[in-house]
């Protein structure tokens, strides 16, 4: 299959070009684009999340995971990939493994009620 759409343009029309696919909800063109952008930029987290977000609604579980457990390693206080790891862990059926991402979220969040 031809990718070259995929990878043409600069970093930046490449960004754009996976969120309207994203936001269209074509998860896995999305996630096709973004592949290749976080190769090249590996340290940005904006394209690894997104790159989750898409990989996880295209049943992508373990890619989702793969690409979250990098983010929290990198920044563990950043809430929006600990929730998402811990739904993507659930997802999986690995609902105790989850328990202590979702936590986490919700401290994060300002969400203490949920500890109780």
């Amino acid at each position: 299959m031809d990718t070259t759409y995929y990878d043409h343009g600069t970093a930046a029309e490449r960004w754009e070009r996976a969120r309207m696919f994203f936001d269209a909800k074509d998860y896995a063109a999305s996630a096709r684009v973004l592949s290749g952008l976080v190769d090249e930029v590996p340290e940005q987290t904006g394209p690894r999340l997104l790159l989750a977000r898409a990989y996880y609604h295209s049943a992508q579980l373990r890619r989702a995971e793969t690409e979250l457990r990098v983010i929290v390693e990198r920044d563990p206080v950043e809430h929006y990939a600990r929730l998402m790891l811990g739904r993507t862990l659930q997802r999986q059926g690995r609902h105790e493994e989850a328990e202590s991402h979702m936590r986490i979220a919700s401290a994060l969040a300002g969400d203490f009620e949920r500890q109780g």
